[in-house]
């Protein structure tokens, strides 16, 4: 430590302010670093197929979660006085190349909901019923998995392949 005398007052000047402010500043920098984590963390949507839901099982009732499938229409039940809608989708590959090999998405959501082997998970979601919600159509849902093994749908999109049917090649050329 230096000492620096001014009039009859010495004066000790301390290297050590700057190595405080340094570690202040990689405090602040962590916890905001450690905050966006465990933000992101919590509220992050993880997109899963039928089958991986099921084989997760447990693991992942109460998480938010994405899933898709295709719908089996004579599953379709809506009661109007309490908007709930249920029906069961069946397991649809998420890979493209998959989807491509099947011949698209039309052909790959056919097979999906007439093979009786593929696995099903049954979906609620209460709103009003959508008009795509048909025998064969996409089903994406985001929402949690009750311990009873139901999707509890907070939100409900639906793609019809027959109506894209002509748009997807193009689509998928550009």
């Amino acid at each position: 430590m230096a000492e620096t005398t001014v009039g009859t007052q010495v004066y000790a000047r301390r290297g050590g302010g700057r190595a405080k402010f340094l570690i202040g500043g990689l405090l602040v920098i962590a916890a905001i670093v450690y905050l966006v984590v465990t933000s992101l963390q919590s509220t992050a949507q993880y997109f899963y197929t039928v089958d991986e839901i099921q084989a997760k099982g447990a693991s992942l009732v109460g998480r938010n979660l994405r899933a898709s499938g295709a719908v089996l229409g004579d599953t379709i039940t809506y009661d109007p006085a309490s908007l709930t809608i249920t029906f069961q989708v069946a397991n649809v590959s998420n890979d493209a190349a998959d989807v491509e090999a099947a011949g698209g998405l039309a052909e790959i959501l056919h097979q999906a909901a007439i093979n009786p082997n593929a696995g099903r998970m049954t979906v609620v979601y209460v709103g009003p019923k959508p008009d795509l919600l048909k025998n064969e159509a996409q089903a994406i849902v985001t929402g949690k998995l009750g311990e009873d093994g139901i999707f509890y749908a907070d939100e409900l999109l639906l793609k019809c392949p027959t109506r894209y049917e002509e748009s997807l090649p193009n689509q998928s050329q550009s």
